[in-house]
């Protein structure tokens, strides 16, 4: 694999922008369509690399999601390819016990409703009131099919549990914020899940960026939008994973194209007085991992258990830890540093995710379905790709296909020149 010279990356990456400020924090503005150069079927083969390639990277983290390296070492291995799970329910895990292959978790669950909610839009002005209210829709369903639960059935009563809790934190944030409640939207934001930073907006980032192949720029502002359950820097970790996605969704898209969409800024994080862009530092911090771990193997030898580079930069990522594994931060240090070790290859990139630990389904969905959008859904392991559609339809009422097709319907009719 050839990779990028690290000295022409930092050149690349440290380059911030200097725009006019009053263009920079705009809010809304003319937008101008930007042809990506693809055809119906190539938007759809993206846009379906993006749910399928999330779709993946959940599945193969989600037997050992949350486990430490040594125990998915001992209990599957080197991790490669996709597995069964034995494991039980939870709100934001798997629904249905012991899932086959190709099972997923909310990961999935949350494209397949960003993108509902896309399709009730107009993709090119979306509203933060609108999703919040989607959100509490889908909650407030979930209320009501506990409700009508007859009797006592444990069983039924459980499964309805589920899917109200899923979106129970979710919905404390919702509620005052379309009701235009700002103490109450500020209070309820403050101790959403308990007030840490957790990755609300990556976990559906990726579906947002779709929608606008070729603009990184606007796929980051109306992510930004949209990001009203993050704190703090967690906003632009949002906007720029949907920025990476949509960069690598025009006719002959680069791994440099996804790596510049990086320096955009429109909300002027550069501008901070004293501390900056710490979305900037982070990927200065995975650069240095990426260019050390390149010394100590040869690049044919680095996903492997023995390597040498590897072992180098888990233990760096162990020295950056958060709190909570899923900490917006945390997800985004591994997220860039497994797409630059792996030399931005789809397999290799999750394999690199997947076998870290941590929160490994969530890094590596949102890795899956940025690097599924560059790739496009034609190029995606043949015998994952199969399984996760298999299994997301049959077991899981998730239709991938579907949903890109009509996703690419409803951005082709909307499409403004």
């Amino acid at each position: 694999m050839k990779h990028l010279p690290i000295s022409c990356l930092f050149l690349l990456l440290f380059i911030a922008c200097k725009s006019d400020k009053k263009e920079e924090i705009v809010m809304e503005e003319e937008y101008h369509y930007i042809d990506p150069g693809l055809s119906p079927e190539e938007l759809e083969d993206k846009i379906l690399g993006m749910l399928v390639g999330s779709a993946i990277g959940d599945a193969m983290g989600a037997p050992t999601e949350m486990w430490s390296r040594e125990d998915i070492d001992l209990q599957y291995g080197f991790v490669e390819q996709l597995d069964s799970m034995v494991r039980e329910v939870s709100p934001e895990g798997i629904w249905i016990p012991n899932l086959p292959a190709g099972g997923t978790t909310d990961d999935t669950r949350w494209k397949e409703l960003t993108v509902n909610y896309l399709l009730s839009q107009d993709p090119h002005s979306l509203n933060s009131v609108d999703f919040a209210r989607y959100i509490w829709d889908q909650y407030s369903e979930y209320v009501q099919e506990l409700k009508s639960i007859p009797g006592e059935s444990p069983s039924e009563i459980e499964d309805a549990t589920l899917k109200l809790t899923w979106l129970q934190e979710w919905a404390k944030v919702s509620q005052p914020y379309i009701e235009g409640n700002l103490d109450g939207y500020a209070d309820s934001l403050s101790r959403f899940y308990g007030g840490e930073m957790v990755c609300a907006g990556l976990l559906y980032a990726p579906a947002i960026g779709a929608v606008f192949p070729a603009d990184p720029e606007k796929a980051y502002q109306e992510a930004y939008k949209l990001s009203i359950y993050d704190i703090g820097y967690a906003r632009d970790l949002t906007s720029l994973a949907a920025a990476m996605t949509a960069a690598g969704m025009r006719q002959g898209a680069t791994k440099e194209d996804i790596l510049a969409s990086l320096r955009i800024d429109p909300r002027g994080y550069y501008e901070s007085r004293l501390v900056g862009r710490t979305a900037q530092r982070i990927l200065v911090e995975a650069l240095r991992i990426h260019h050390q771990s390149l010394k100590l193997d040869s690049t044919e030898f680095r996903l492997n258990p023995k390597s040498e580079g590897l072992k180098y930069a888990f233990a760096e990522l162990d020295q950056r830890q958060q709190d909570l594994p899923f900490h917006a931060g945390e997800i985004y240090l591994q997220l860039l540093t497994a797409m630059l070790y792996a030399d931005f290859d789809f397999q290799g990139t999750l394999v690199f995710l997947v076998n870290y630990g941590r929160d490994n389904d969530t890094t590596a969905a949102v890795a899956g379905g940025i690097l599924g959008a560059f790739y496009g859904f034609d190029q995606l392991p043949s015998s994952s790709k199969e399984k996760v559609i298999k299994v997301s339809k049959e077991l899981l009422g998730i239709d991938l296909k579907e949903l890109a097709k009509k996703l690419t319907e409803h951005i082709s009719t909307n499409k403004k020149p």
